[in-house]
C-alpha cells in the first residue's frame, strides 16, 4: 500500500514538473491578461493589439495606445493582415487570412516556462513594398528555439499608411503641433516596439535585448528606424535584409527606392485622390474618412512611401550618418546575389539605350561601361543587376561604410549566393538568390516552390543560427568573442567584424567563405553617382 502511495507520489510530482516545463501560454501585459497556446513546442500568442484600430476618427493618425482588455484576451489566432492588392486585385481576405483595416496586432513566441526568464527578442517587420504583406509572412519558430523570444508586428501599408496630404499635415500640427502626414505605418512599428519594450518581460524577453529585423520594405524599415530620433533607447541591435535608405532627398521624384521630401509626398497625395476621382468633390478630411478603404486601392497607391517629414524621418539619412545622428547599434546587414531578376524583364538594345540614357543623362557612359549589353539576351541581366545595386546593394554598402567611419558599434556583413532551381520570376533562369529567398534561409522555411536539398539545409541552419547568436549577442558567432580562436572550437565558420578593405563578408554559396566587398565597382560608381545628385539638389 505504501509502494503504491510512494509511487503516486512521484507519479503527480513528474507529471506536475513537466507541467511546470511548459512554455507560458498566459500573462499579461499593460491592457491586462492574455491566453496564448503552445505551438510547435513554443508558447504562442497571435493577434495582440498593440494600438487601437487605426479606422474611423483614427485613419490617417499617428496609432493611439491599446485600450483595456475586457476580460481575458484571447491571442489563439491570427488577426487581419493590413487592407491590400492580393494578386492584382482587392480582396477581404479569407476566413484563414482576413484582410482588414483594423491591423495593428503582433505576434509573441517564446521558449520562456517563466516570466523571470530575460531572453532576448528579435522583432520582425515584414517586406512588400510598403503595399502589402503580412506579420507571419515568415514564422520564427525555428529562431526562437534557439533561445530567444520572436515577435512579428503589423502596420498600415499603401495609401492608408503613406498618404501624405496638405490637410492632413495641417491636422496634425494643430491636434500634435506636429506638421507631419503620410509616415503612419512608420509610427505604427514604432508604436509596435515600444509596446514589446513595456510588455515582453511578462513574455519571458528581457526588454533590454531588443533587435529588429527587416527584409526588403521591412530592412527599409529598419534603415528608418535606426536613424529616427524617435526610437532612441528603444532596440539594442538591428539586422536588414535587403534594405536601406541612403538616397538623396528632393522636390522632384529621383529613380530609387528613397524617400521624398514631405512637400512632394503631399503633392503625390493630390494627384492620387485626383486619379481617384475624389478631388472633384473637394471632399473634406472627415469625409475621406468615411469613404471605404478599398477604394483608396483601386488604382494602386500612387507613390505612396515614408517621406522626410522632419519628425519621424528627419532628413536625408546619408547626411545624417556622416554626422553621426544615428542610433549606433550592432548591424547585421546583407544582399542576395540575383536581387534584381524579381524586378527587371528582358527587352532589346534599342529599349536599353534610351532607357539608360533618359535616367543617368551625363552619367550614362558610365553606366552603360559598367552594365554592358551588346545583345538583347544581354539586357535582362544588365537591367537586373541595376536594379540590384540602386535598390539594395548600394544602399547596404553606404550604411555600412558610413557607419563605421562614424559609430563605435560592430557590423557584419553576408552576400547569399546559394543557387536556386525555382525562383518567384518561373519566366527567368536563377544565376544566384533571388529578391526574398533569404527569408526561407534565415527562417528555415522553404518555399513551396524552392524546395531545400539537402546544402540547402546546410545553409539554412548556418544562417539561422548566425542570426540567432546575433540577437543574443550582438555577434553572429557562437561564442560571442570578436576575435577568431580555433581554440573555441566553433561549429561555424568565423564571421569578423566587417571592414571595407579585408576579406570580411560572409558569403554563403554551397558552404560559408570570407570574400572581400562582392560588386565592389558596381557600388562605388553608384557612391559617385549619388554624390553628384546630392551636390546638385542641395546647392
Amino acid at each position: 500500500m505504501k509502494i503504491r502511495n510512494i509511487m503516486a507520489a512521484v507519479l503527480l510530482m513528474m507529471g506536475t514538473s513537466a507541467f511546470a516545463q511548459q512554455p507560458l501560454t498566459r500573462t499579461t501585459t499593460a491592457q491586462g491578461e492574455v491566453e496564448g497556446i503552445i505551438e510547435n513546442g513554443l508558447g504562442t500568442f497571435k493577434g495582440i493589439p498593440f494600438a487601437q484600430p487605426p479606422v474611423g476618427d483614427l485613419r490617417w493618425k499617428a496609432p493611439q495606445a491599446p485600450l483595456p482588455y475586457n476580460g481575458v484576451y484571447q491571442a489563439k489566432q491570427v488577426t487581419a493582415r493590413a487592407i491590400q492588392k492580393i494578386s492584382g486585385g482587392i480582396s477581404t481576405g479569407t476566413a484563414a487570412e482576413p484582410i482588414s483595416e483594423d491591423c495593428l496586432y503582433l505576434n509573441i513566441l517564446t521558449p520562456a516556462t517563466s516570466k523571470n526568464e530575460k531572453l532576448p527578442v528579435m522583432l520582425w517587420i515584414h517586406g512588400g513594398g510598403f503595399q502589402d504583406g503580412k506579420s507571419y509572412d515568415q514564422w520564427g519558430d525555428n529562431l526562437a528555439r534557439q533561445g530567444l523570444v520572436f515577435v512579428s508586428i503589423t502596420y498600415r501599408m499603401n495609401a492608408m499608411g503613406y498618404l501624405a496630404l496638405p490637410e492632413l499635415t495641417a491636422e496634425s500640427l494643430k491636434e500634435t503641433g506636429v506638421a507631419t502626414s503620410g509616415n503612419y505605418g512608420m509610427l505604427d512599428q514604432i508604436q509596435a516596439i515600444k509596446w514589446v519594450k513595456e510588455n515582453i518581460a511578462n513574455f519571458g524577453g528581457d526588454p533590454d535585448k531588443i533587435t529588429i529585423q527587416g527584409e526588403s520594405a521591412g530592412g527599409i524599415s529598419v534603415s528608418i528606424l535606426c536613424a529616427s530620433p524617435l526610437t532612441k533607447g528603444l532596440f539594442r541591435g538591428a539586422i536588414c535584409e535587403s534594405g536601406g535608405s541612403f538616397s538623396p532627398i528632393g522636390e522632384k521624384s529621383i529613380v530609387g527606392l528613397g524617400c521624398t521630401s514631405l512637400q512632394l509626398a503631399e503633392q503625390q497625395g493630390k494627384d492620387f485622390l485626383k486619379k481617384l476621382g475624389l478631388d472633384k468633390k473637394k471632399l473634406n478630411l472627415k469625409e475621406l474618412r468615411k469613404i471605404p478603404a478599398e477604394k483608396f486601392l483601386e488604382e494602386g497607391a500612387g507613390n505612396c512611401w515614408p517621406n522626410a517629414d522632419g519628425y519621424v524621418i528627419t532628413g536625408d539619412q546619408y547626411l545624417q550618418y556622416e554626422r553621426g545622428e544615428y542610433n549606433d547599434v550592432n548591424l547585421l546587414i546583407g544582399t542576395n546575389s540575383r536581387e534584381g531578376d524579381m524586378f527587371s524583364a528582358p527587352g532589346t538594345l534599342a529599349e536599353y539605350e534610351t532607357e539608360m540614357n533618359a535616367r543617368f543623362g551625363e552619367w550614362a557612359p558610365k553606366f552603360k561601361a559598367m552594365y554592358p549589353a551588346k545583345t538583347d539576351a544581354d539586357v535582362l541581366d544588365a537591367r537586373s543587376n541595376i536594379f540590384r545595386e540602386s535598390a539594395f546593394a548600394w544602399p547596404t554598402y553606404a550604411w555600412t561604410n558610413l557607419q563605421q567611419k562614424t559609430g563605435k558599434s560592430d557590423i557584419y556583413v553576408y552576400y547569399l549566393d546559394q543557387p536556386q532551381a525555382n525562383t518567384f520570376r518561373p519566366d527567368v533562369i536563377s544565376k544566384g538568390t533571388n529578391h526574398a529567398c533569404d527569408m526561407a534561409f534565415v527562417f528555415g522555411h522553404p518555399f513551396s516552390f524552392m524546395p531545400f536539398n539537402d546544402v540547402d539545409w546546410g545553409i539554412s541552419k548556418m544562417i539561422t543560427t548566425y542570426f540567432a547568436n546575433f540577437v543574443k549577442t550582438g555577434n553572429p558567432n557562437d561564442d560571442g568573442i570578436k576575435e577568431e580562436n580555433p581554440a573555441h572550437g566553433d561549429a561555424l565558420p568565423y564571421w569578423p567584424v566587417y571592414n571595407l578593405e579585408k576579406e570580411t563578408v560572409m558569403k554563403f554559396h554551397n558552404g560559408a567563405s570570407l570574400v572581400s566587398q562582392p560588386n565592389r565597382a558596381e557600388v562605388e560608381l553608384w557612391e559617385e553617382y549619388y554624390k553628384d545628385m546630392r551636390e546638385k539638389l542641395y546647392k
